[in-house]
């Protein structure tokens, strides 16, 4: 029997040995994989040499802050921590007239999307178009929300 306990008590110790050998070996490649996607997270999303708006696209932005309503990823607050490089208070906002319909938005009587709402600087502002590809993925235009005011909203392209 205690012939028995001691093979168990070695299989045991050979196991942790395997496992941590697998993860000497696994743990660069993961290390490298994690730095290669963060990479090309910042080039694709954050950079600005990876992305020219086109020029049929442009809508100005004028001085002062912006008001913009969001109603998906950048809602997340490490997110938008990310793409406008400050901190933002948000505030929960609702646009009438709107359903979301997968990643867009769509024109319906009666609905409403709840979302957030926040102030941004012009150079935020440009830096969310980077991060929602103004004319290319999505749109910027300028919506009422419930109280009554403006705001600028990302809409998916057709």
């Amino acid at each position: 029997m205690a012939g028995l306990l001691n093979k168990r008590a070695g299989n045991r110790d050979l196991d942790k040995k395997n496992r941590r050998c697998v993860l000497r070996s696994i743990g660069p490649v993961l290390v490298t994989c994690l730095l290669l996607f963060a990479g090309w997270s910042w080039w694709t999303f954050v950079s600005p040499h990876a992305y020219a708006p086109p020029i049929s696209s442009v809508v100005a932005i004028e001085e002062g802050d912006q008001r913009v309503f969001v109603y998906g990823t950048l809602r997340n607050p490490l997110i938008r921590r990310l793409i406008i490089r400050a901190p933002t208070d948000t505030h929960p906002a609702t646009l009438p007239g709107y359903k979301k319909q997968g990643l867009d938005i769509v024109e319906a009587p009666g609905a409403k999307i709840a979302g957030l709402l926040f102030t941004v600087t012009p150079e935020g502002l440009q830096r969310l178009d980077r991060y929602e590809r103004l004319g290319i993925r999505y749109e910027r235009v300028r919506l009422i929300l419930t109280d009554g005011k403006a705001a600028w909203v990302y809409r998916r392209l057709k």
